[in-house]
């Protein structure tokens, strides 16, 4: 079954998208990826919906914008869909449906909703092809926190009946899932860490007035020194004690929490190197405090490997951050394993879309908090299904 899958991050700044081939039953392999691209966002419309996102628009402007961005990220989600397809020489008619995440302005578990948008009817409309979205509600009205989903997919293809691994995507925000050695899925433990890209990225833009949208190789981070008390204030941030399960987003690590710290450091006479390099070192530090308490009660220390994929992959200071953080723990790239890092959050979405048409589960109770798995998204486009 081919299933295209569409997926743009909490740091907005692509959209991604990967068709995928899939078994026709309920196994995820073997898989093959048949084509991927990235599609970037121009920095204008990344800043608009980071400006929704974080609720800097009056009320009424607000919904004219929600409704607005809603219709723009429909048309682009299409677009992606059908430029991929026409670079990779496939008709439309012969893939089975596309997955699409959409974008998420606010996941307030809290108050058991989510929202993201990018209409999968205009989709469904433009690709003419059945589309499947809004994964993420109801395994909210189930009590869950509606995230992480992708641990579905981390254990369909990166699971290994030997070796125990952790899988981490840093996009805007850091996510890690637990895969013990031979499990077949009980034991899997997943959950949002904290802020991977969005909090030096937002504190860039801002700083350079939107010019530049991140700090390339982690560059400037490395120029900078750690400010141990704004690190030691960081890192008793609640979030991160949280026990699972838990999720978060750029509602409370986006462009207001990053506003507040580059003002903070301005009027206290800090650098914003060092408030970068403060702001890596508290993504390693949460992401090695995360794989201590997942794999820590389980397995040798040290022992393991973490996968890792996202655009933080890019970072090559941040990823020295992590190594020494994790103080032995060998860190690669999930290509390592069989999947293009940058495909990876695609291709869970492709999968799960192609478990909802089969109407077979498609996520981990555990790790969302659910008491029993079901079937996520909803399916636009009911006519195209296949019988």
């Amino acid at each position: 079954m081919w299933v295209i899958g569409l997926m743009s991050g909490t740091s907005a700044d692509a959209i991604d998208a990967a068709l995928v081939e899939w078994p026709d039953g309920a196994a995820a392999r073997p898989f093959r990826l048949i084509a991927y691209r990235e599609f970037p966002h121009a920095p204008a419309l990344q800043g608009e919906i980071h400006r929704l996102a974080a609720g800097e628009l009056p009320g009424e402007a607000m919904l004219a914008e929600l409704v607005r961005l809603d219709r723009v990220l429909g048309d682009r989600f299409a677009d992606a869909a059908l430029e991929l397809l026409r670079e990779a020489g496939v008709e439309p008619s012969r893939i089975a449906a596309i997955g699409s995440h959409g974008q998420t302005i606010a996941h307030h578990p809290e108050h058991g909703g989510t929202l993201q948008i990018g209409c999968p009817a205009r989709i469904a409309e433009r690709v003419g092809r059945p589309v499947v979205a809004d994964f993420r509600r109801r395994d909210m009205a189930m009590g869950g926190e509606g995230a992480p989903l992708a641990p579905f997919f981390h254990h369909a293809v990166f699971s290994d009946p030997a070796e125990h691994r952790g899988v981490l995507n840093l996009g805007g925000i850091a996510n890690l899932t637990w895969l013990p050695a031979g499990d077949g899925g009980d034991r899997v433990m997943a959950f949002d860490v904290g802020p991977a890209n969005s909090l030096t990225d937002a504190v860039v833009s801002l700083e350079s007035e939107g010019r530049e949208r991140c700090d390339v190789d982690g560059a400037r981070a490395r120029r900078g020194r750690i400010v141990d008390a704004y690190l030691t204030e960081m890192l008793a941030d609640p979030y991160l004690a949280r026990p699972a399960p838990k999720s978060t987003g750029r509602e409370r690590y986006g462009l207001a929490l990053a506003r507040e710290w580059l003002s903070r450091a301005r009027r206290e006479g800090v650098a914003v190197d060092d408030l970068l390099a403060t702001l890596v070192e508290l993504s390693a530090r949460a992401v090695a405090d995360a794989w201590r308490r997942m794999a820590g009660e389980s397995v040798e220390p040290g022992a393991g490997r973490i996968l890792v994929g996202g655009g933080g992959m890019r970072n090559r200071f941040g990823i020295e951050r992590l190594e020494a953080a994790l103080r032995g723990v060998p860190v690669s790239s999930m290509g390592a394993a069989g999947v293009p890092a940058d495909a990876a959050e695609a291709m869970a979405f492709s999968l799960l879309a192609r478990n909802a048409l089969l109407r077979i589960p498609n996520h981990l109770p555990r790790c969302t908090g659910v008491a029993e798995a079901r079937v996520l998204g909803a399916v636009h486009g009911v006519e195209w299904l296949r019988a």
